[in-house]
C-alpha cells in the first residue's frame, strides 16, 4: 500500500481560508483541529506529514506563541515529524538555479526602477512644497508629509517586486528540499512555493484544501470499515 507523506509549511496552518474554515477566524482553534485530523490519519490511515527542522518549525512555534498558544506546540511535536532536509544529498537541476537566479536578478532590477521612481517622486514633492512656502520650510514637514509616505509606498511596491511569488526565506527552500528528499506532496499557502514545487514536479496540495482532504479519506476509512 502506497504510504502518502506531506511536507507542511507554515501556511499550511496559519493560511486566512484554513483559520476561516477550521477555527471561525481563530488561529489557535484551527491549528488544534487541523493536527486532530493530521493525528487521526496517521493513526488509521499511515499518513505522515513532516515540517523542515529547525527553520519552518522555529517560524511556527514563534507564530504560536506570539497569538497566545504555545501549548499546541507540543502537539505539533507528537503528531508532525521533525526533519532537516538532507542538502548535501539532495539533485536539484542545474537548470532550475539558472531560472531562479535569472528570475531574482528581473525582481532587482524592477526594485531598483522603483527605487529610483521613489527618490525623484520626494524630490519634485519637497521642491514644491519648499516653492509654496515663504521662507525656511521646517525638516519636519519635509520628514512628515514627503519622505515618510514616499518610503511607505515603496516598501510596500518593492515587497510585492522582490518578494510575492518567489522562494524569499530558507524556510521556503527547505519545505522544497525535504518533499524532494521524502517524495512528499508539498502543503503551503504560498504562491512562491507553489510555482517552485511545480518547477520541480513536486505534488502540490494548496493549504486550505489539505483539510477537507484529509477529511474526506477519513470519511471513506469510516465507511470501508462497517
Amino acid at each position: 500500500m502506497y504510504k502518502q507523506r506531506f511536507v507542511l509549511d507554515t501556511t499550511a496552518f496559519t493560511e486566512q481560508r484554513v483559520v476561516k474554515a477550521l477555527g471561525d477566524g481563530d488561529l489557535c482553534e484551527a491549528v488544534s483541529k487541523l493536527l486532530d485530523m493530521i493525528g487521526e490519519a496517521r493513526m488509521k490511515l499511515a499518513i505522515s506529514c513532516y515540517i523542515p527542522y529547525p527553520t519552518v518549525y522555529r517560524e511556527l512555534k514563534g507564530f504560536l506563541e506570539r497569538n497566545d498558544c504555545p501549548e499546541l506546540v507540543e502537539r505539533i511535536d507528537t503528531w508532525v515529524v521533525k526533519k532537516t532536509p538532507n542538502r548535501y544529498e539532495i539533485k536539484v537541476p542545474a537548470r532550475l538555479f539558472t531560472a531562479y537566479v535569472k528570475d531574482m536578478r528581473d525582481r532587482l532590477d524592477r526594485g531598483r526602477k522603483k527605487a529610483e521612481e521613489a527618490i525623484w517622486e520626494a524630490a519634485l514633492e519637497a521642491y514644491e512644497i519648499m516653492c509654496r512656502e515663504e521662507g525656511d520650510v521646517p525638516r519636519e514637514k519635509i520628514i512628515r508629509e514627503v519622505i515618510g509616505e514616499t518610503v511607505r509606498k515603496f516598501r510596500r511596491k518593492y515587497r510585492q517586486i522582490v518578494r510575492h511569488g518567489t522562494l524569499d526565506s530558507a524556510p521556503d527552500l527547505d519545505v522544497l528540499l525535504l518533499a524532494k528528499e521524502l517524495d512528499a506532496a508539498v502543503v503551503a499557502g504560498d504562491e512562491g512555493i507553489e510555482r517552485w514545487a511545480r518547477e520541480l514536479g513536486l505534488r502540490f496540495m494548496p493549504a486550505h484544501s489539505f483539510p477537507h482532504m484529509l477529511q474526506e479519506y477519513l470519511e471513506l476509512a469510516e465507511e470501508v470499515e462497517r
